[in-house]
């Protein structure tokens, strides 16, 4: 074994135990984390502990080819393994891609389908990084999950990323039998800068009155101008930190003022909810983090939907924080969170 390996399995070691410790044990070390009223959970807490003290240096301060590397370890040490009845890496509209199939949806016939996409600030993440969470999404849910890699900035600045998730739904709108797909029961989901894809497709899929059942939004940033108070709150120590975010917008939109920031391609959050628009929206469950930097603008984004009256059902995961879709594979209260997600899918592709 190499000597990084080995440290990885080591640190892997230390995580796991540390969070998997019983609660009653893990509250006695060290002190709560309480801001906004809300608590952070132990196992969580003490993740972020586990970092600091490991000194692992914060992925926007690296070259981005090295913080590439570097968040894919690091979202190795946290990731589950659940198993699936078959995992087929594919083409969707000349992008790589990746068909999860529950052992509940196996055969032939057209299936409940969530088409997935990816967070990491458009510059980060890709088929590999979210393997854990589509995984545990399909068999706990028991959809078929379609993951797409869509192209990264700073190489390929907006709208490419916005485009390719449009071809990525297009696509599999026209090729549904290929994948196994009930186009009746279709949702599109992500986290994050994935969750702000979703959004912007579900908004041209009702402009367009395309088929979809659900929108699936896992902490979505919803606003590019961003002036909120979670992100003054919850800007540094909750591992998605304003310098993250500061970066992500250099590398996506650095040419953009303020008003072209509005573009609901990238800012759902400005977009025209008319009556006829706000009729054919598909349904949301939108969900956000207590001690996230973005939790202000995804919340205001499910009011406004709510307001234009779009069926919309908001969900705060008060203890967790940004990146807990990730973490299947420690702690358990990120866990049982993503697995409360899934069965939120499974009820709207019902």
């Amino acid at each position: 074994m190499t000597t990084s390996r080995a440290k990885q399995a080591v640190e892997r070691f230390a995580l796991r135990g540390l969070t998997g410790l019983p609660e009653v044990v893990q509250r006695r070390i060290g002190r709560p984390v309480v801001r906004d009223t809300q608590t952070l959970a132990d196992d969580v807490r003490l993740m972020l502990a586990l970092q600091r003290v490991a000194r692992e240096p914060a992925v926007e301060t690296m070259p981005i080819p090295e913080g590439r590397v570097a968040l894919a370890r690091q979202t190795a040490l946290i990731a589950g393994d659940d198993p699936v009845a078959e995992v087929r890496d594919l083409q969707v509209a000349g992008m790589a891609a990746r068909l999860y199939v529950p052992s509940q949806r196996r055969g032939a016939g057209s299936h409940p389908t969530l088409l997935f996409f990816h967070g990491g600030g458009f510059v980060y993440g890709d088929l590999e990084s979210h393997d854990a969470p589509c995984r545990l999404l399909a068999s706990e849910a028991g959809v078929r999950v379609l993951a797409v890699d869509y192209r990264l900035a700073p190489e390929h600045r907006f709208p490419a990323a916005h485009d390719d998730a449009l071809a990525a739904y297009r696509w599999l709108l026209d090729h549904a039998a290929e994948v196994g797909a009930d186009t009746s029961r279709l949702a599109v989901g992500g986290d994050s800068a994935g969750g702000n894809l979703a959004a912007a497709t579900a908004l041209t899929a009702a402009q367009e009155g395309l088929p979809l059942a659900l929108q699936l939004l896992i902490y979505p940033g919803t606003d590019a101008l961003r002036d909120t108070e979670s992100l003054r709150l919850f800007g540094d120590g909750f591992y998605l930190t304003q310098g993250f975010i500061d970066l992500a917008a250099e590398c996506y939109y650095p040419q953009l003022s303020d008003d072209e920031r509005r573009d609901p391609r990238l800012s759902p959050a400005y977009a025209d909810l008319g009556a006829e628009v706000a009729g054919r929206l598909a349904p949301v469950f939108l969900c956000t983090a207590g001690f996230d930097p973005l939790r202000d603008e995804g919340e205001a984004y499910a009011r406004r939907l709510e307001e234009a009256g779009v069926a919309v059902e908001l969900r705060r995961f008060e203890d967790q924080i940004h990146g807990f879709l990730n973490m299947t594979g420690a702690g358990r209260s990120p866990r049982a969170a993503v697995v409360e997600i899934a069965h939120r899918l499974e009820a709207g592709l019902a």
